[in-house]
């Protein structure tokens, strides 16, 4: 920051220590050497130097040593009373314990991208059930973990958006640019998912561009299976008999017979096609073939 910005801070500070110190009877001299020129001491050093009020070794004698301490509160003076309690130790809940374990922001993140993974695969292979399950847990999990991590929702929200974007492509031929789009938009939320203005980047390198590659290139593999699913011709039925070749058994002239496929159908051409020349089916209509000579118009 500027000089001037810089100095104002500091005796601001310098303010704040010298009134606690006046309120609180604490060495005020110190207090402003620590904050200009960021000295330490040790505990024991500490104490002599009247910056805090005791030292104890463990909790026990730190109990034993706050009997009848008289502190303030509120403007009023209070007495402890901590002679004789009985220590507990409460041990936390399996609630905890799952919250503990997935809190980790490198785990969270693979969580949501697993999860993003499980529900776009179901979304674009319906009746899979399994991806989407796994997927419904995995995100699950992942948002509860984030009820405990600093997580900037600008970079969620447009992860989500690359989901929207892989998805679109399934729909749309954009020669690659939405899944182009799509991998931008992971990699920028993904930078910014745990990064607040106060907070520094949590989430790890050695996490963060594995995980990146893989989703994207299974989010690009199953949107072209999928679109490619979509275009393709239809192997069964009638319709799929378009593109066929056959002999011609009776001569079409408009109307004859034509061995298709391993059978015979009747069939109808725009032109004259003689016994035995080889026709393409070019449309299927109530069990009609429309033909082609090959070769011909």
């Amino acid at each position: 920051m500027p000089s001037s910005m810089s100095e104002k801070v500091l005796n601001d500070m310098l303010a704040f220590a010298r009134s606690i110190a006046a309120q609180r009877g604490r060495n005020a001299e110190w207090l402003e050497d620590a904050i200009r020129n960021s000295v330490s001491v040790t505990a024991e050093e500490a104490f002599k130097l009247n910056v805090i009020d005791l030292v104890a070794d463990d909790q026990p004698a730190l109990l034993k040593k706050l009997n009848g301490w008289e502190i303030q509160h509120k403007g009023r003076p209070i007495t402890l009373h901590t002679a004789g309690f009985e220590e507990r130790t409460i041990l936390p809940g399996w609630q905890h314990s799952i919250l503990r374990v997935i809190s980790n922001p490198n785990l969270a993140y693979i969580l949501l991208m697993i999860g993003l993974a499980g529900l776009y695969f179901e979304l674009s292979n319906p009746g899979a059930i399994l991806p989407g399950v796994v997927g419904g847990i995995s995100l699950i999990l992942a948002l509860y973990a984030m009820q405990t991590l600093p997580v900037n929702y600008a970079g969620f929200l447009i992860i989500l958006l690359a989901v929207v974007f892989f998805i679109v492509e399934i729909k749309v031929s954009s020669h690659g640019m939405l899944s182009l789009a799509g991998v931008l938009c992971l990699v920028l939320g993904s930078i910014m998912l745990f990064r607040l203005p106060e907070q520094p980047m949590q989430l790890a390198l050695s996490v963060f561009i594995p995980t990146v590659l893989v989703i994207s290139i299974f989010f690009i593999t199953v949107a072209s299976l999928a679109f490619r699913a979509q275009i393709k011709r239809s192997q069964t039925g009638t319709e799929a008999m378009v593109g066929m070749q056959g002999e011609v058994r009776q001569t079409l002239d408009p109307e004859g017979k034509v061995f298709v496929n391993g059978e015979l159908w009747n069939a109808v051409a725009e032109e004259q096609i003689m016994a035995g020349e080889r026709a393409e089916v070019v449309e299927v209509h109530n069990l009609k073939l429309k033909v082609k000579k090959i070769g011909g118009r």
